[in-house]
């Protein structure tokens, strides 16, 4: 059996690229309402992946199960434990409503996709991550999609004090071909790109990597076509009690990004940061109480 202290689901993270894609249409199946998806009959998890019988039973063996009952205790055993779990015990975060309401639903189920989320990220790929980030020698390239274009120009916004030569580009511009013309080889693009993957995110790093730039990817669980593409890959949890994912686990990473980034130019940044605050005393951008 599989080593114990990784849940099935890290398990099927891990053999994602190994799967073949009627394994991986049934992972994605899986993952999409774990863990109550594997908790009733195997025909039943092949009928509401649209797969067969026996690529449920191949996969199964893949994550080092003997079979599908097998699989199916060890399912129960991580509800168990999940069960005795503080964090996802029936306590109420907030002390004025039941355990019930959606502001305690919300804050339990982020603070799990949270803890899956760091519990895959290795320190030392975060590390690289931020030093590609802040390498001034080369240009940086902040690209977000239809949704993700916030969390991208969140980061363009802080990217812009730290450091020079930082370019937002949003995917789904007409114009966003233009500013490939410069990129070349070791320059860094940060994209991000969740469910539902889209076409024009995909396209651009498909260009850039063509071009020799190194790609930081921000994604979701089941990962967007470009992780293929990418040098470094994180993938967080988003999925919550709403009809919309959650972009919590990936803020936080990218609010880490961005104090590590601060810390690697501390000195260039705090510089910037005080011309800055110059231009803004100018312009009178900002009250002033004193």
């Amino acid at each position: 059996m599989a080593e114990p202290t990784l849940t099935i689901s890290d398990r099927i993270q891990q053999e994602l690229d190994r799967l073949t894609r009627a394994e991986r249409q049934l992972a994605h199946s899986i993952l999409e309402n774990y863990p109550a998806s594997g908790l009733g009959p195997l025909t039943a998890l092949a009928k509401d992946a649209n797969v067969s019988t026996p690529t449920v039973a191949r996969m199964v063996q893949k994550l080092g199960f003997k079979g599908y009952p097998e699989f199916q205790n060890e399912l129960r055993e991580e509800l168990k434990a999940k069960a005795k779990n503080p964090i996802a015990k029936h306590d109420t975060w907030t002390e004025g409503a039941p355990s019930g309401h959606v502001l305690n639903r919300f804050t339990d189920a982020v603070i799990d996709n949270i803890r899956h989320t760091l519990g895959q990220i290795e320190p030392e790929t975060f590390d690289r991550a931020c030093a590609l980030i802040a390498d001034t020698a080369h240009p940086l390239y902040i690209v977000g999609g239809r949704i993700t274009h916030t969390m991208a120009e969140y980061l363009f916004l802080h990217a812009q004090i730290i450091r020079p030569r930082v370019t937002h580009i949003q995917s789904t511009s007409n114009a966003w071909p233009h500013y490939l013309l410069d990129v070349g080889e070791g320059d860094v693009f940060v994209i991000f790109d969740v469910r539902r993957y889209e076409n024009n995110t995909l396209k651009l790093a498909e260009m850039a990597h063509a071009r020799g730039a190194k790609i930081i990817l921000f994604t979701d669980q089941w990962r967007s076509p470009v992780h293929s593409l990418a040098d470094i890959c994180f993938s967080s949890r988003i999925v919550a009690p709403s009809a919309w994912d959650s972009a919590a686990a990936t803020l936080l990473l990218v609010e880490s990004v961005i104090s590590a980034m601060q810390d690697i130019n501390w000195a260039d940044t705090k510089d910037r940061a005080e011309r800055l605050e110059e231009m803004f005393d100018q312009t009178r951008l900002f009250r002033k109480f004193t």
